[in-house]
């Protein structure tokens, strides 16, 4: 168990402000921070890795305290047990694949190594330095080197942001499964609500340096949908066919939505166009992006009353 209770006053575009925390990650969680830029989700990272230190408070993991401005106790980020996946990598272009995972091992001829390599599809690439290697294949050499020496928790800063949505997709699996075999507690910082959705067992919303606790979207067909009178408007970033309905989650703001779409409201307010969008989405797979931006131009129709 992680327990955060700190404060720490930081400068934003708008000025000055602080950020707050109050919250408690179980062991074993993926929690996600959400929020603008600048409203203090790196920064909470930063503190956790001893990058940084709180003005007042406390940080402690698993019943050790990393941090404490009473008792002056300072873990440095060496005796800290973290990993950490910067958002640009930060891998050494001189060093090969291995080279990078060997220099952050406590010893270069852990077997440890070929494990990882072998976990994140890098045992052929080793040898390869990063400047020969995709953006995809420089993440996974990034995620290794951070695990190599089996930390309690692993934090993330936007790990995947750079890549295209096939690469993140597949990325985002790989992380599930690290985390489940390795018995990761995560920490990782995300814009993208669908990555949000995949991965987050707990959901920090941080605005100016509040800190909010949100419920990640989990797909539930006997609870889910809007009341008939409602409207919600938003960017579709979730599809999922169900029995004679769509599951659908919206970013409406800074809030994840989650409704249901049945498919005679939608013909009923749509007529011909509806039926010619249903008769080609019929199987239930989740959809793309596109096909998510046709339904919601028909939902934005003028005929549209309510979601």
């Amino acid at each position: 168990m992680i327990v955060l209770d700190f404060k720490k006053n930081l400068i934003g575009s708008e000025g000055p402000f602080e950020l707050s925390a109050h919250i408690t990650i179980e062991k074993n969680e993926i929690t996600v921070l959400s929020g603008a830029s600048g409203a203090g989700k790196t920064t909470l990272l930063r503190l956790l890795a001893g990058l940084d230190q709180p003005d007042e408070g406390f940080i402690k993991v698993e019943g050790a305290t990393w941090f404490d401005r009473e008792a002056l106790i300072h873990l440095s980020p060496q005796k800290r047990s973290t990993g950490f996946v910067f958002q640009n990598y930060a891998l050494f272009p001189t060093m090969s694949v291995r080279r990078n995972l060997e220099y952050a091992a406590s010893d270069r001829n852990d077997p440890g190594i070929d494990t990882l390599l072998k976990m994140v599809g890098l045992e052929e690439l080793q040898n390869r330095y990063p400047e020969r290697l995709s953006g995809g294949q420089q993440q996974r050499v990034a995620l290794a080197r951070a695990l190599v020496r089996r930390p309690k928790l692993l934090l993330l800063d936007e790990p995947l942001s750079a890549l295209d949505p096939a690469m993140r997709e597949k990325l985002q699996d790989e992380i599930l499964l690290l985390h489940k075999e390795l018995d990761l507690t995560i920490v990782l910082v995300s814009h993208d609500p669908n990555e949000i959705r995949r991965l987050a067992t707990k959901v920090l919303r941080i605005d100016r340096g509040t800190v909010k606790i949100l419920e990640p979207w989990h797909h539930d067909p006997e609870h889910e949908g809007a009341s008939p009178d409602s409207v919600i408007s938003g960017r579709i970033v979730k599809m999922r066919r169900i029995a004679a309905a769509w599951s659908v989650l919206i970013e409406a703001g800074s809030d994840l939505v989650e409704t249901t779409i049945r498919d005679e409201d939608l013909i009923e307010s749509h007529s011909s166009q509806a039926e010619d969008f249903l008769n080609t989405m019929k199987t239930p797979v989740e959809i793309n992006p596109k096909t998510a931006a046709r339904t919601m131009a028909l939902l934005n129709s003028p005929e549209k009353t309510a979601l």
